[in-house]
This record gives C-alpha cells, sequence and structure tokens, in this order.
C-alpha cells in the first residue's frame, strides 16, 4: 500500500529526510515516532504529494509519486498537525464544503457526511459553529473530513498534539476503530505509550534517518535482549539480593529501593528457578513480576535527541 524507496529531501545543506525506506501493507497502524525536526511531517507530505522530494521514490497503492499524484489525492487522506477552520460556517456545512469539493454530489453527500459525524462521535456538535470548538472537537471533525471520500490511506500528523488526557484517550478509540476498517494509516505522535495499543508496526525517525522499523514486539526485543526482574522479600533485603546474584543465570542484580531489579543472562527465558531459590532459603516473597518495556522506554533507549 505504501513504499518508499531512498526517499530524500534537503533544504540548502540540511538533510531534512535521508534515504528513508518504508513498506506497509494493507491494514498496517504505523506509529511513527521521533522528536520535532526529525523529518515525520516532511516524509508525510511527500507521500501526501504536497512537496516534492529531491531524491527516491514513493509509492502509494502502487502509484508513484511522480507521475500519478492526482489519483495518490484520491486515495489519501492526510491530516497535519494543525489545520484552519472557517468562520461562520456550521460542523455540517464545512464537511458538506469539503465532499462537494471530493465532488461527492447529489442526495448522498449529505448522508456521507452524517456518517461521518457519527464515526467520530460528534453527531451532537452538528450545527455547533466551526469557530467555536474546542481543539480536540476540531481534530475530530478534522478525521470525519480526511474520511468523507473514503481513502484507503490515512496519514495523520500527530493527531493527538496538545490535547488533554481524556481526549487523547478518545482520540486512540478513535484510531483503534479507523484500524479496524482494515485501512493503511501513518500516525505520528510524542504519545508514546498510547502508540502500542493502536499500532502494529512502529518507525523510530531522528535527524532524517529512519533508525527503527517493524513491529512492536521486534522493537521491545532490539531495545531489552534479557529480561528485567522486580522482585521484592519480607525482609533481609540485601542478604536475598547476594544470593540471587550469585546464580549462574543472572546477569546482573541492582537496588532501586526496597525492590531487587534482576536481569537474567540474555539467553535465559525461564525464570521460575528464582521464586524456587528464594522460598527454599526461607525468604518471604512480596512482589515478584517482569519489568515492561513501554515504546516510551525504547524511544530513550533508540535516540539521542538529535534534530535538525
Amino acid at each position: 500500500m505504501i513504499k518508499t524507496v531512498n526517499l530524500t529531501k534537503k533544504y540548502g545543506d540540511l538533510i531534512a529526510v535521508n534515504h528513508l525506506n518504508l513498506e506497509l501493507d494493507q491494514g498496517d497502524v504505523f506509529g511513527f515516532i521521533g522528536p520535532n525536526g526529525s523529518g515525520k511531517t516532511t516524509t508525510m507530505r511527500m507521500i501526501a504529494t504536497l512537496l516534492n522530494p529531491d531524491y527516491g521514490e514513493a509509492y502509494v497503492c502502487g502509484k508513484s509519486i511522480y507521475t500519478d499524484p492526482e489519483e495518490i489525492r484520491r486515495l489519501v487522506g492526510f491530516m497535519p498537525d494543525f489545520f484552519g477552520v472557517y468562520d461562520d460556517m456550521k460542523v455540517i456545512e464545512y464537511l458538506e464544503f469539503f465532499a462537494a469539493a471530493y465532488r461527492i454530489n447529489g442526495p448522498g453527500r449529505r448522508k456521507i457526511c452524517e456518517e461521518k459525524l457519527e464515526l467520530v462521535d460528534m453527531t451532537y456538535k452538528r450545527d455547533a459553529m466551526v469557530n467555536q470548538l474546542s481543539r480536540g472537537q476540531t481534530q475530530r471533525i478534522g478525521l470525519a473530513r480526511v474520511l468523507l471520500h473514503e481513502p484507503e490511506v490515512l496519514l495523520l500528523d500527530e493527531p493527538a498534539s496538545g490535547l488533554d488526557p481524556r481526549v487523547r484517550i478518545e482520540i486512540r478509540n478513535l484510531l483503534k476503530r479507523l484500524g479496524e476498517l482494515n485501512k493503511t494509516i501513518i500516525v505520528s505522535s510524542h504519545i508514546l505509550p498510547e502508540l502500542a495499543d493502536v499500532c502494529n508496526k512502529v518507525g523510530i525517525i531522528e535527524k532524517g534517518e529512519l533508525l527503527v522499523n517493524g513491529s512492536v514486539t521486534d522493537l521491545m526485543k532490539q531495545v531489552r535482549s534479557a529480561i528485567l526482574l522486580n522482585i521484592c522479600v519480607a525482609k533481609d533485603t540485601e542478604k536475598a539480593a547476594s544470593l540471587m546474584e550469585q546464580h549462574s543465570e543472572v546477569d546482573e542484580v541492582n537496588m532501586r529501593g526496597d525492590v531487587i531489579v534482576v536481569r537474567l543472562q540474555p539467553e535465559v527465558r525461564d525464570y521460575s528457578f528464582l521464586p524456587s531459590l528464594l522460598i527454599e532459603a526461607g525468604y518471604k516473597l512480596t512482589l515478584f513480576r517482569e519489568e515492561e518495556l513501554n515504546l516510551e522506554t525504547a524511544f530513550m533507549e533508540l535516540t539521542r535527541g538529535l534534530v535538525q
């Protein structure tokens, strides 16, 4: 559905996107992660044919951005981070205006607009003035707008930017719903932990270069090859830590307050020996769990905060 081959964009001596290679299949929801100035927006604008690359190629549904830009625009729904709205226009009028621009005519146009309002849970605002909507409501209307012409590909640039926690959760749930429609989606965001619930693939870009590209599971494995365990005992914590540190399958033991953090050897996946070891030595376990790794931790591990 989406393929880029050495996609490159320069601004003078500045390389905004550097030989980016990406391939997404139908139904993929791709989380595009990176600091401001890393090249996310530039990449999405090139795929949407709104910006010409200096080198490389991109395809959307098999169509080239060079030879089939108009066809690609029919296939793509692009929502920028911030977009303008029109004064003195109701929500339903705003959507009908864009539906007409997409050449959706006749009595079915109003029905399509109503359906998209329902999809983004904004039916109750159909007669509200667009310029009086909150930031979160405006984002929802923006999503409804890019869905009007039933695009096969969605490019969503920071859809949760600037929103309060409750609205972020609502936008996340909406993105899940869009993923269930089998559309191919690229969504950029700084809300890193939430992307793990929405996306099946993730890419991390820094200084124009795609550092990581793959499934969420593969990304986690790349960041952490060894299992970390958090363990608490009722008493004699330091002695318990020393006991575990001597085991051949334990790589390292550290203290985090009252919590013993145990790193296993990279090849060790079965850690059932540890509770047995502690219980046999007379220790009472009050906590024993594998430490989870989220996307935010992975992002910090894999990037250095470089920007253009």
